[in-house]
């Protein structure tokens, strides 16, 4: 088999490993998209945040922000607080893509998400593949999968939010995808401790400017996950 077959392979089998994570994903795309018209943004405004951002969850975070009027400093520094989780996925399969180029690293850093690293590395530690060396194929099969359908999803969900009458109010949907999205994350002690903590910090520093009890709360939790994992 030629290094192209093995590389094709190897990006086909990325997307067929995505495919069954894309059922979850395409309607919180489309929520999205109904949410960011609703909060203020301009149809390429929302879909240039799904090109540029991409990242749900600080996404549905920074649509409620902009909503709320929220300071741009502010918006930012949640937005990095939102995705520290991703330095740690990137120092799990940084050794894994040592031997690519800077823009291979960038294009794989770019498509690095929640649901393509945890079929990624999966994929990687299987053992006994002696074509590891092509297994950055899979990610950018398993990456493109993700981006394409987020951002068809998104731009599905600006098309119906132009036509969803405002006496809708389809606001309490932002609150229905996080509970379903923390829920199935709380599989250990230090997580409920986490989500526990941020939960009654969001509610007791509600009042605070600037929506500042978000990134309150986002702090506070991350440090009780970490005390609780200690213990």
């Amino acid at each position: 088999m030629t290094e192209t077959q093995i590389a094709w392979r190897e990006f086909l089998a990325g997307v067929k490993g995505e495919l069954p994570i894309l059922v979850g994903v395409i309607p919180f795309g489309m929520i999205y998209g109904i949410l960011a018209l609703g909060a203020g943004l301009k149809p390429t405004e929302a879909q240039a945040m799904s090109a540029i951002v991409f990242a749900g969850s600080a996404q549905f975070m920074l649509v409620q922000m902009v909503s709320g009027a929220t300071p741009a400093l502010v918006m930012v520094l949640t937005g990095f607080v939102i995705n520290l989780r991703h330095a740690l996925y990137s120092a799990s399969v940084a050794p894994y893509l040592g031997h690519l180029r800077a823009p291979w690293k960038a294009l794989l850093a770019y498509l690095l998400t929640d649901e393509a690293y945890a079929v990624t590395i999966t994929h990687y530690n299987k053992g006994g593949d002696d074509e590891v060396e092509f297994k950055h194929w899979y990610f950018l099969g398993a990456g493109l999968a993700l981006w394409t359908s987020w951002q068809i999803s998104s731009a599905v969900g600006i098309f119906l939010g132009t036509r969803v009458p405002p006496e809708w109010s389809l606001d309490f949907t932002l609150a229905l995808t996080f509970i379903a999205l923390v829920i199935p994350a709380l599989e250990d002690r230090a997580s409920v401790f986490a989500a526990v903590a941020a939960g009654a910090t969001s509610i007791l520093a509600f009042g605070l400017p600037y929506k500042l009890g978000l990134l309150t709360a986002a702090l506070v939790g991350i440090i009780v996950g970490l005390w609780g994992e200690e213990r």
